[in-house]
């Protein structure tokens, strides 16, 4: 997944790829979401986002503020949920992507494809109101 935000400058090696944005974990539908969240809240102290249900992209999403990073818990909302299957295979949930920050979507994207990584469709607009766009995970 790459997302476009405004990032510090600092030394990259890789020009226009910023920061790790956030690591997104699925949460089985059995699973309360706010529970998971609790979870990480009491045993590390993390700040926890409240609960949004992004229709969009078929999920409800809570997001863990971590020093250098966020991890973003996704519940599947509905059972035409993009991450449904993703739960049948893995029924304990768990890592479902990463989301590195570009500061240009489409230089980004034609970086992307040059190296033959293949884009699930287009960008859309993702949490906090910023594009989104998701990876072939076997590319």
């Amino acid at each position: 997944m790459l997302r476009r935000t405004p990032t510090s400058r600092f030394f990259n090696p890789l020009p226009g790829v910023g920061r790790l944005n956030h690591v997104a974990i699925a949460v089985p539908k059995e699973k309360d979401i706010l529970q998971v969240a609790a979870m990480y809240s009491g045993l590390i102290g993390a700040k926890v986002s409240e609960k949004v249900d992004q229709p969009e992209h078929g999920v409800t999403t809570v997001f863990i503020d971590l020093p250098n990073t966020k991890l973003e818990l996704l519940h599947p909302l509905g059972d035409a949920s993009p991450i449904a299957a993703f739960l049948k295979k893995n029924k304990e949930g768990g890592m479902h992507h990463i989301c590195l920050d570009v500061d240009d979507m489409t230089t980004a994207m034609e970086r992307v494809k040059a190296a033959g990584i293949r884009p699930l469709g287009v960008p859309k607009i993702g949490a906090h109101n910023l594009p989104v766009i998701f990876l072939h995970p076997k590319d």
